[in-house]
């Protein structure tokens, strides 16, 4: 597989190789929040991902009940990689949004809604242009309960998709492994930057209310 950095607002990046900074210390920049918490034990996580996480982070953090959002780097093979590193197409790392959420608030189902409708599931290690292992599409879990209502909420939309011409899903559906928060520069991002760039793109065809 292979990896295009995008043309214009992400080339800057390449200006902060090396500065995987520390987000140990770092606010949300729309919250007001610690990014790493601590967060309330009753809340739940999940990590999601639709292509580049600029977009996908303003998706989520807008959702009531989600109550911290932060992206990062997960499902590859080394640790602490870094924007360059996983650019390159070789270290198997996606980029995704990690989510803190009060289930009393928003359900899974809701936060499922938002994930299958806010980009195209069918594209493989690909979201429209930008193209690369780190584009795929993917839900990483948590609890096994979690992975079942996942993969049941594939199921389901799958069927919604095929029946309006799309192709099956290609969405991997599995247990979360080690996510590493990306560099500082990237969290809340298109709150910084609101002209930046954001490829993300729905299908048009609705989830409804779920399986």
């Amino acid at each position: 597989m292979f990896s295009i950095l995008r043309e214009g607002s992400k080339v800057f990046s390449q200006l902060f190789e090396g500065s995987n900074m520390n987000v140990n210390s770092e606010v949300h920049f729309v919250t007001g929040r610690p990014l790493k918490g601590p967060f309330d034990t009753n809340f739940k996580k999940i990590v999601l991902g639709m292509g580049c996480f600029w977009g996908v982070e303003r998706i989520f953090w807008n959702v009531s009940g989600v109550h911290a959002t932060a992206v990062g780097y997960s499902g590859g093979v080394i640790k602490e990689p870094t924007y360059q590193q996983v650019c390159t197409g070789q270290t198997g790392h996606n980029e995704v949004v990690l989510l803190y959420y009060d289930p009393k608030i928003v359900s899974l189902i809701t936060l499922l809604k938002f994930f299958w409708e806010g980009h195209d599931p069918t594209q493989g290690m690909r979201q429209g242009n930008d193209i690369g292992t780190q584009y795929r599409s993917g839900i990483y879990t948590f609890t096994n309960e979690d992975l079942n209502i996942a993969k049941r909420s594939k199921e389901f939309y799958n069927k919604n998709l095929t029946r309006n011409g799309f192709n099956s899903i290609t969405t991997e559906i599995v247990r979360a492994k080690e996510f590493f928060y990306a560099e500082a520069y990237h969290q809340q991002y298109l709150a910084k930057n609101p002209n930046g760039y954001c490829g993300l793109g729905g299908t048009g065809v609705k989830f409804h209310d779920g399986p």
